[in-house]
């Protein structure tokens, strides 16, 4: 694949190990609103509490009496109907804070709190897979924090911009509307970043760019098999029913793409989307929603126990939310990422809850997500 591919797609990581299965993060930067993604229709206090953003529950694909898949995403549902497709709602990391640093730092490195672990739960897991191919590049401006600690990880990617909130950087654009030169040389400056990992552009074609250079690299038998996916693009303060729609689009078109450039891999293969925390479950003025809590995660792939959602769900009514404003987090992102990994790689729970969250207080990892 040429460089000017690699400048289509969300940035990547990638490192080897020497197993025939795969594992593939796909981090949701910004914050994703779960209740957007997978909408809780069954809750009496669902429509008023979402407003205009209910409405897309009309023609959401309804999973079971209490929830609906996001009509964007055609591909999850087929999944989830062939049983290659799992959901974990209201969950959340021990992070309890709304800063979007913070909360990326405490998922990516597996502690209790912000910058309490140096390395990253993704660089610990090489550890316990055979050293001697447990090699990582990463296709990015930076390694991702998951990915960084004593084993080492290269990196290459085109520049980007700096991080930065998607409503601040809407808020310049605005700015910069009626200045002709300005506008054209931040109009170039934000296609860079929505390359980098806005996954709605294109409609979709961006997140299928992203799939297929990750199939791609994970596919042959010397290549990657352990992979991140930063994507970002979930901020949604502002439009938000709109905006989401965009991103869930491109997401599915990752997946799809993803499965199909696999072939029969995807049987051997786990991929975990999750995000740093949720959103609001009000709408603000502005049609979009702030940082929350708890959010949905997703576990797909052939091997997955799928076609079943897991919640413990708390309800929307607003004395059953998290300090009155959000989803209330019942499950631990932590337990469900380590009990996924040691059913992928056949390893030992406690050994993988010890390793990738030493510090975490939510118990054992969960058990049943994953076939031997």
């Amino acid at each position: 694949m040429g460089a000017g591919a690699l400048a289509f797609a969300p940035r990547i990581a990638f490192a080897a190990a020497a197993t025939d299965r795969r594992f593939v993060f796909v981090i949701q930067r910004g914050a994703a609103d779960g209740l957007q993604m997978l909408m809780p229709v069954g809750d009496p206090a669902f429509a008023a509490a979402r407003g205009a953003l209910a409405e897309d529950a009309a023609t959401a694909t309804k999973l079971d009496a209490m929830f609906a898949l996001h009509p964007a995403m055609p591909e999850v549902a087929r999944l989830y109907a062939g049983g290659q497709a799992l959901f974990a709602h209201a969950i959340a990391s021990p992070y309890r804070d709304r800063s979007h640093f913070d909360g990326q730092n405490v998922l990516e490195t597996g502690g209790t709190a912000a910058y309490q672990q140096r390395s990253g739960w993704m660089n610990r897991l090489l550890a316990l897979l055979p050293a001697q191919e447990a090699q990582a590049i990463a296709v990015s401006a930076t390694i991702p924090m998951a990915l960084r600690g004593d084993r080492e990880v290269a990196s290459y990617a085109p520049s980007s911009l700096p991080d930065a909130s998607d409503d601040l950087l809407r808020r310049v654009t605005a700015l910069y509307e009626g200045d002709r030169q300005l506008h054209a040389i931040w109009s170039e400056a934000m296609q860079t970043r929505m390359l980098a990992g806005d996954l709605s552009g294109g409609g979709g074609r961006a997140g299928a760019d992203t799939g297929a250079l990750a199939a791609k690299l994970l596919a042959p038998a010397d290549g990657a098999r352990i992979a991140m996916i930063e994507t970002g693009g979930w901020d949604t303060h502002t439009g938000q029913r709109q905006r989401s729609a965009a991103q869930l689009k491109g997401l599915d078109a990752l997946v799809a793409s993803l499965r199909s450039g696999l072939g029969p891999l995807w049987d051997r293969t786990v991929v975990l989307v999750a995000t740093e925390f949720g959103r609001t479950v009000a709408v603000n003025g502005t049609g979009g929603t702030d940082h929350g809590q708890a959010s949905a995660a997703l576990l797909l792939g052939g091997g997955v126990k799928g076609g079943r959602i897991i919640a413990d769900w708390p309800g929307l009514a607003p004395a059953a939310l998290y300090e009155g404003r959000d989803l209330k987090p019942t499950a631990a992102l932590d337990a469900f990422i380590a009990g996924a990994l040691a059913e992928q790689f056949a390893l030992d729970p406690a050994r993988v809850g010890a390793t990738l969250f030493p510090k975490a207080l939510s118990g054992r990892a969960m058990s049943g997500l994953v076939r031997a």
